[in-house]
């Protein structure tokens, strides 16, 4: 029998090493380039329509600068100063703020009860569900002129019911608390359906393994809510409480279409911050510094605003939650020696 030598492999032959082909060069710069290309279109948007006018307004406001005049003497901060100066600005800040918290607060805790009842089971569901945002399609002037007719002293829907159980007439545009509440109405019967949908979509990726077990534990249905509802949204009332602050503090159609006038009232008692940066670019005064100014102290606030607001809500909303646990560094698994010697 005979045997058979192994085969014997070629021997190596030195090669040149492989260049990269261009293509493959193409497809590395692809991966790492192409998130960057996708997200750029807004950004570059956000650049010409949002930073650009946000850095113009701050060089305006260091300047005489008229409507019609244009462009005058450099000024500094003396826009800023005759601004916070203004008794004026005094009350277009207390306005906006009073009727801030009159609007935002309560929309928030409705869209929120409004949601959780849109979720349970009903007949009819889309029906309700897209009823709740039909207020957010009418045309804020629309709202304006409706709310504006409603709340009238003399003659309005809203007195001729209070009057008639008994309740004395409001002057909704003579005093300031009942002008901010009627605007404020304005604002919770626009926004609320629009907080609620969030609300509402927010709480359909809530597993129902959660709510099945606190059924069976025996959790009622204002268990379930504070317990498991509201803690799972804790990112979404962040957003809406966020986004609501943002809005409640730019504030201007709706009181602007309060009365005819359109200034804030007799007294400027619902005058607003934007109203106030409105009268004094195509106002009386005309001049755009100011304004300028005005809009930028305007667009402070509301940072820190948005910052206090956001700390507050994530601390409270993160309180019931379960803690992180943290690992020991005794319990972390080690490295033998044999690995590393590997990794090396």
């Amino acid at each position: 029998m005979a045997v058979l030598s192994p085969h014997k492999p070629p021997p190596e032959v030195d090669r040149a090493p492989r260049r990269i082909a261009f293509s493959q060069t193409v497809g590395k710069w692809d991966v790492k380039l192409s998130p960057y290309l996708y997200i750029s279109p807004f950004f570059i948007l956000f650049g010409i329509t949002g930073l650009f006018p946000l850095l113009y307004t701050g060089y305006v406001s260091l300047f005489d600068w008229h409507l019609l005049y244009g462009k005058g003497d450099f000024v500094g901060l003396q826009n800023f100063v005759d601004v916070v100066e203004s008794p004026s600005f005094h009350k277009a800040l207390r306005n906006t703020f009073s009727i801030f918290l009159l609007s935002s607060v309560p929309q928030v805790i409705m869209a929120l009860i409004l949601a959780a009842l849109l979720s349970a089971n009903l007949r009819a569901k889309t029906f309700w569900r897209m009823g709740v945002l039909i207020p957010y399609v009418v045309a804020p002037v629309a709202v304006g002129l409706i709310f504006g007719r409603l709340f009238a002293d003399e003659s309005g829907m809203v007195n001729t019911i209070l009057t008639g159980v008994g309740i004395d007439a409001v002057r909704w545009h003579a005093e300031i608390f009942p002008s901010h509440f009627a605007i404020a109405t304005m604002v919770n019967f626009r926004w609320t359906g629009y907080n609620t949908l969030i609300f509402l979509a927010a709480m359909q990726a809530i597993p129902r393994e959660l709510y099945e077990a606190a059924i069976i534990d025996g959790a009622g249905r204002f268990r379930q809510f504070f317990s498991i509802t509201v803690p799972q949204l804790r990112a979404t009332i962040i957003f809406v409480v966020i986004t609501s602050t943002i809005g409640g503090l730019q504030i201007f159609d709706e009181p602007r279409m309060f009365d005819n006038t359109g200034r804030g009232g007799s007294d400027q008692q619902w005058m607003t911050v934007t109203m106030y940066i409105y009268e004094l670019g195509w106002g009386n005064q005309k001049s755009f510094g100011r304004a300028s100014a005005v809009a930028w102290i305007l667009f402070l606030i509301i940072v820190v605003i948005g910052l206090i607001n956001y700390m507050i809500t994530n601390k409270i909303s993160s309180s019931g939650g379960p803690k992180p646990t943290k690992t020991k560094k005794s319990q972390t698994p080690k490295r033998t020696s044999s690995n590393n010697r590997r990794t090396r």
